[in-house]
C-alpha cells in the first residue's frame, strides 16, 4: 500500500502490477472532498443512490485490503483513476478541480518512474519507510527485485515472451520454493491486486526467488 498526500490529507493508494493502474481508497477521497466527519455514511448513501440509478460506476468499485486506522488490514472500497473521476462528478465540492489535477500529477509521476527506474526505486524506498518497514526488510526487497530483473532480462534474451510465458515460469519457480502457485500464495495472505512481494515477511524475502 502507498500513502499519497492531497493538501496534507492521506489517500491510501495501491499500484496494481496486474492491471497497471492505481487504485485509491474511496473513503479517503470522499473525506478530503466533503470534509465530512462521517465519510463512511456519506459513501454508504452515495452507493445506494448510484445503485438505485443503475449507474455502471457502482459495478466498477472493487475492494482491496488496506491498512485501517487501527493498523489492521481491512477490505476497503477502491476505484481506479477513471472511475474516481466519474465518482467526483457525483460529489459537489470546491476541491473537485484541484483533486482532478492531483490525480493527473500522480499519473505523471508514475510515467516518470517508468522512464527513470532510479526515481521509482527512491519513491519505493520512501513508501516502504512510511509503511514502517525496517531497513533490513527494504534491503532484502530491493535486492530481490534486482535479482528478478536480471532473471527476466535473461528470459527475454532467450526468446521468452512477456505475459503468459513469464507468468508460467514464475509460477513454476514459486511452486518449487513454497509449494504454492503465486495466486495461491496471494490467497493465503488475503491479497488481490497487490504486489505479493510487498507483503512478504523479512524471512520470505530472504529466501524468495524470483
Amino acid at each position: 500500500m502507498d500513502i499519497k498526500l492531497f493538501e496534507s490529507k492521506r489517500i491510501r493508494s495501491e499500484w496494481s502490477e496486474t492491471d497497471q493502474k492505481w487504485y485509491f481508497s474511496v473513503i479517503d477521497v470522499i473525506e478530503v472532498l466533503t470534509e465530512s466527519t462521517v465519510p463512511r455514511r456519506y459513501w454508504s448513501d452515495l452507493k445506494k443512490k448510484l445503485h438505485a440509478e443503475g449507474s455502471e460506476l457502482y459495478e466498477e468499485i472493487v475492494q482491496l485490503k488496506m491498512k485501517a486506522e487501527d493498523g489492521k488490514m481491512r477490505e476497503t472500497d477502491v476505484a481506479d483513476t477513471q472511475s474516481l473521476l466519474r465518482l467526483i462528478q457525483s460529489i459537489p465540492s470546491p476541491k473537485a478541480e484541484p483533486f482532478k489535477m492531483w490525480l493527473a500529477k500522480v499519473g505523471y509521476e508514475r510515467m516518470q518512474e517508468i522512464s527513470d527506474p532510479e526515481q521509482s526505486l527512491d519513491r519505493a524506498r520512501e513508501n516502504w519507510q512510511k509503511a514502517g518497514r525496517s531497513e533490513k526488510w527494504i534491503q532484502h526487497r530491493m535486492s530481490g527485485q534486482e535479482t528478478r530483473n536480471k532473471l527476466t532480462d535473461y528470459w527475454q534474451e532467450h526468446g521468452v515472451q512477456k505475459g503468459d510465458e513469464f507468468v508460467l515460469l514464475t509460477n513454476i519457480i514459486h511452486q518449487e520454493w513454497t509449494g504454492m502457485t503465486v495466486k495461491k500464495h496471494k490467497d493465503v495472505k488475503g491479497l488481490e491486486r497487490q504486489n505479493l512481494r510487498d507483503h512478504m515477511t523479512e524471512a520470505e524475502l530472504l529466501f524468495w526467488f524470483p
